[in-house]
């Protein structure tokens, strides 16, 4: 409501704002029409003005010409009259012919007495074509301007639409938009418009629209152009958007916990990138109901450090994030903070070695593999037949147990990440484990750390073996579980965070047992 309020503002302040431009644009061409007009009066008033004197003036030399002849006329009868009443004839001899003679010759010129100038003024048809064309053109509404479209918001996206916005330039009339767009490929240039995917668009009244069904994650090149009874705008610029990323999938294989936190790790799902993740957590009861959700928000990969509350059980979300809005959430993932869980690494595992689906057990089969059918890296054991557990990157107390059989050959205990694969666990100072062999008199049971071993006899055989390490102490402990019996442990400062590590020296299995909380009798050491 408070969005559809706020719509209903910005429709009445547009439409306040474009009446006050209309009024004034209207204004404006009411004086451009008057100002015309008025440059038309002030021609024609002038142009009569000079017909005006141009008559006067003919009229004025055609009424001095009649005038001289009036004169000429008047003065020939009174030289007419003079010589009439004379009553010496040889006077009136001697003027009489002269003044024949200037009758004759006045009688001959004939006085036009027709007007030289027309009294009517000429008055032709202004031409005001010009002015009727403003006139008409006062109701006449211009073809828009192009729109404007707008950079993409946050939270304007789901999995399958696009919020778009666009506005307009304010002296614009518009009956309707056209909004066009397609999906943006990577190998297509978003200005090659003759190449790519169809071009989908949509007609709408506002300056907005939700375009849906579309692909999750996915860049959208959206374009406008506006239309009135006069033609069609140029189209905007171009503006891409893209849609809310498809949820993470949880790796459950890599991601390992222990009492105090949690290292989960992800898989993005989708091909675009994603501006960051979050993860959510709630803690889940006795009765299987979650309880408040939390989140960590901002987290730039594809993994995550939480920390826990020990002895509980939560499930754990996450979302990706883009401009868009964030995604779904993914698949729930649980997790137990009652002990340390981690899985074997496969890809550490010697090639002899097979480790199970579940990532808890690995076994050395009879058959020896020919040194040729073997594959080795940088990061797979090359000399010992061993594997490496996930980073326990947690200070603090863990605790795991491994079973075995008593006949098995082992090596088992802890190791830096940078351990040397082409050496025995045990055999340098980046490992610490206990070892048992088979001699033909007993079971011969070492705990090597640099090549070197205390000497210590273990005269039960242990086949379940707990291992808890201490990282604030410094200690690594080993433990007969079905005797609750104390082994050896190893003092040492750890410069870095370890691996568990484990390895057959014979063909075998071993199992490992995780996410179990540490026996009262593994605090006393």
């Amino acid at each position: 409501m408070e969005n559809f309020a706020g719509h209903l503002e910005e429709i009445f302040l547009t439409v306040e704002e474009n009446f006050g431009r209309q009024e004034q644009h209207l204004e404006q061409h009411c004086n451009d029409v008057l100002q015309t007009l008025s440059h038309r009066h002030d021609d024609r008033a002038a142009a009569l003005a000079e017909e005006k004197k141009r008559k006067l003036e003919a009229l004025y030399t055609q009424l001095l010409g009649c005038g001289r002849t009036l004169d000429a006329s008047k003065d020939l009868i009174e030289t007419a009259q003079e010589l009439y009443r004379t009553e010496d004839k040889r006077l009136f001899l001697q003027a009489v012919m002269p003044t024949m003679k200037r009758i004759e010759e006045f009688a001959k010129e004939k006085p036009d007495l027709t007007l030289v100038t027309s009294l009517e003024f000429d008055m032709p048809l202004a031409d005001l074509s010009d002015v009727k064309t403003m006139m008409d053109s006062i109701n006449i509404v211009p073809a828009p301007s192009a729109p404007v479209i707008n950079p993409q918001v946050s939270n304007s996206a789901t999995q399958t639409s696009l919020r778009v916005c666009w506005s307009l330039f304010s002296d614009d009339s518009v009956e309707y938009y056209e909004l066009y767009y397609r999906p943006v490929l990577e190998d297509t240039p978003a200005a090659d418009s003759t190449k790519g995917p169809d071009v989908s668009n949509v007609k709408v009244k506002e300056t907005h629209c939700s375009v849906g069904e579309l692909l999750p994650n996915v860049q959208y090149e959206f374009w406008v152009t506006a239309t009135n009874t006069t033609g069609i705008s140029p189209a905007s610029e171009k503006a891409v958007y893209v849609t809310v990323p498809s949820p993470p999938v949880i790796r459950q294989r890599e991601c390992s916990s222990c009492p105090e936190a949690a290292l989960i790790r992800w898989e993005s799902g989708n091909t675009n990138p994603v501006d960051s993740y979050t993860v959510e957590l709630s803690e889940t009861g006795t009765d299987g109901q979650s309880g408040v959700t939390e989140s960590i928000v901002a987290v730039p990969t594809c993994e995550s450090l939480i920390q826990l509350q020990s002895g509980r059980q939560y499930l754990i979300y996450v979302r990706a994030v883009n401009i868009g809005g964030p995604s779904d959430r993914s698949e729930a993932f649980t997790v137990s903070t009652t002990g340390t869980i981690f899985h074997l690494l496969q890809d550490t595992a010697h090639p002899c070695l097979s480790i199970s689906e579940d990532g808890f057990s690995m076994f050395y089969g009879d058959e020896e593999l020919p040194l040729s059918a073997m594959t080795f890296d940088d990061n797979t054991f090359a000399r010992c037949v061993a594997v490496l557990g996930d980073l326990i990157p947690v200070r603090g107390r863990h605790y795991w147990e491994v079973e075995l059989d008593e006949d098995t050959e082992y090596r088992i205990g802890v190791a830096y990440e940078d351990t040397q694969r082409n050496s025995y666990l045990g055999g340098t100072n980046t490992s610490w484990c206990m070892r048992h062999v088979l001699t033909p008199s007993r079971h011969k049971y070492e705990f090597l750390h640099s090549g070197w071993s205390p000497d210590i006899r273990i005269t039960v055989n242990p086949v379940r073996i707990g291992l808890s390490l201490n990282y604030e102490r410094g200690i690594l402990s080993f433990f007969n579980v079905e005797l609750e019996q104390h082994l050896h442990t190893f003092y040492c400062s750890f410069l870095h965070y370890v691996h568990p590590c484990f390895a057959l020296d014979n063909p075998g299995a071993l199992t490992v047992h995780n996410g179990v909380a540490a026996p009262e009798y593994v605090h006393l050491v």
